[in-house]
């Protein structure tokens, strides 16, 4: 009896089954459909609002596999999609009925201390990656939840603590193993095929699946300045204020993070205040602890905090502090802006916004990136967006699908509240699965986009790789 896919143009493929039998025998990790051990776990990614059922999933050991899988979807016209972390907000990592193609077996990491680089397999965690090189008190550029994979955030653009330092996480990759769309695997630099290697440095997934990265990497840590400073709601507003003067004059070793949000019911916060608004920062200095800590003095005279956290603490823990927030399976909608400045009404709508938060999960966060990505060419990678200095992530989370509606509009609400204070531009990570070829294009700017999708042409001309934010050729 034949076996069912969705085809590439989202119709049904009817396979023989000799077919995917003849997959299994070449294929040396392990094939999963529905009613297996493992399945479900698998197809359940962290966003629990996306839920669709792969045809099959192709658990890959190695490259090798992972050019089998694509040799399969392409011969028989197979919808493909490809599973890093699972941790993208749109879950563009599990497709409907087509092949899902899983890295996350995939968690090799070797370090080079001498050179300064790390090479690791796209089914790492940012955990992964900052275990192994904190062990020579070493890091790249990573994001702020350790759970996250690698390879959705670098191909995406990428930005973390380090940002300010040293630019986009893209900016810092030296090299690439990709898998083409026609199964060749090549190795990518400015050197080889610096066009591809160019492409997905931001372009996101539609060029080819990484199957490693090599990272540049910097002297950080082993222990850092950092936590978290707290206010009650009531003080938003001045907290804001002092974080809008702060973080405009602050050296590129510290990077602070401001958020709005009701208070878990987290030991480190007053018990009083659990249920209640409370405006948080996050701190992460990685210079000398001495001079951060004279760097906070002022920060941590404003107001009456009621909580400071702020300690010396190993980089990896700094690195994992907001991993409580974002658990695996709760719904989530997200939506961004990138944001030249703060200013007086940008405060305005927080504190308005924030008072009016549906769930208490939801937070409205400013992340700090001005510095080292401002000096780089616009062009330097599609990545781009080099004049942001902040990123406004609106972060809707709660737990029950009956609650869809009203979460995602107050999301909505605050992001087109907030559209006069941005930039113009979008983060492609952060783009949820309804954002389409308006949002893309705010994402890269025509001219980019243009540049992209020559280079979509030339490496896969058939757009097998299209359940992406998807740029076509």
């Amino acid at each position: 009896m034949a076996i069912q896919f969705t085809g590439m143009d989202g119709g049904k493929v009817d396979l023989p089954p000799e077919a995917v039998q003849a997959f299994r025998a070449a294929f040396s990790g392990t094939l999963l459909a529905s009613g297996d051990e493992g399945y479900e776990d698998t197809r359940r990614i962290w966003n629990g609002m996306i839920d669709r059922r792969p045809g099959l999933i192709a658990r890959c050991t190695g490259t090798a596999d992972v050019a089998q899988a694509v040799r399969f979807a392409r011969r028989h016209g197979l919808l493909l999609s490809v599973r890093g972390g699972g941790h993208n907000i749109a879950g563009l990592s599990v497709c409907e009925g087509g092949l899902m193609i899983d890295l996350s077996p995939l968690r090799g990491v070797w370090v080079d201390p001498e050179a300064r680089v790390a090479r690791a397999q796209a089914g790492c965690t940012l955990g992964d990656l900052d275990r192994e090189t904190q062990a020579h008190g070493l890091a790249t550029v990573l994001g702020f939840v350790s759970a996250t994979g690698i390879a959705g955030l670098t191909v995406g653009g990428g930005f973390g603590y380090l940002t300010r330092r040293y630019g986009w996480t893209c900016d810092n990759v030296v090299s690439m193993e990709v898998v083409t769309a026609s199964a060749e695997i090549l190795q990518v630099s400015a050197e080889a095929h610096a066009d591809l290697f160019w492409a997905l440095r931001g372009g996101g997934g539609n060029f080819g699946i990484v199957t490693s990265f090599a990272y540049r990497l910097f002297p950080v840590g082993p222990e850092i300045l950092g936590g978290a400073l707290a206010w009650r709601g009531e003080d938003a507003r001045e907290a804001l204020e002092a974080y809008r003067a702060f973080s405009a004059t602050a050296p590129r070793e510290l990077t602070c993070v401001a958020a709005l949000r009701v208070a878990p019911p987290a030991p480190w916060l007053p018990k009083e205040q659990h249920g209640r608004l409370v405006a948080l920062m996050f701190i992460c200095y990685t210079g000398r602890i001495e001079e951060g800590e004279a760097l906070l003095a002022p920060l941590r005279r404003v107001g009456n905090p009621i909580a400071d956290t702020v300690t010396r603490r190993p980089y990896t823990q700094m690195q994992s502090l907001l991993d409580a927030t974002q658990p695996k399976g709760r719904r989530y909608y997200w939506k961004s802006h990138y944001l030249s400045g703060i200013s007086p009404e940008l405060i305005d709508l927080a504190v308005d916004h924030a008072g009016r938060l549906v769930s208490p999960h939801s937070a409205f966060f400013l992340f700090h990136l001005e510095g080292a990505l401002n000096e780089l060419p616009a062009g330097h990678s599609p990545a781009g967006n080099r004049d942001a200095a902040y990123v406004l992530n609106i972060a809707s989370a709660w737990e029950r699908p009956e609650d869809d509606a009203a979460n995602i509009q107050w999301a909505r609400d605050c992001f087109e509240a907030a559209r006069g204070c941005s930039t113009g531009g979008a983060y492609v990570n952060f783009l949820t699965e309804e954002e389409g070829a308006d949002r893309i294009e705010a994402a890269y700017g025509r001219s980019t986009l243009d540049q992209l999708a020559a280079i979509k042409r030339a490496y896969d001309p058939d757009d097998l790789f299209r359940h992406t934010k998807r740029i076509s050729g």
